[in-house]
């Protein structure tokens, strides 16, 4: 470990922005995962679920967890699906 107290604090502070980081980021492929499963099943709340996981890809690339152009493109994708199960 670092000897220089700064260094300490940036080792600690970057451990706690990794978990932060990590467990949105598994929070969104659980959400996109329910998404895709509702889009191959059909039911109810189909459009629900994909209005919420373009939230949260929004929310997570505003956040930096995703790029921005990887929500757009996993956004679109959803949109174009429920459209044409729809």
């Amino acid at each position: 470990m670092a000897n220089i107290k700064s260094a300490k604090k940036r080792v600690l502070v970057s451990r706690a922005k990794t978990e932060r980081n990590k467990a949105q980021k598994t929070a969104l492929k659980t959400v996109l995962k329910k998404t895709e499963t509702a889009l191959t099943q059909g039911g109810e709340n189909v459009k629900e679920t994909v209005d919420l996981a373009c939230k949260r890809m929004d929310q997570a690339a505003a956040k930096g967890i995703v790029h921005k152009n990887k929500a757009a493109r996993k956004k679109s994708s959803l949109q174009r699906r429920l459209g044409s199960a729809g």
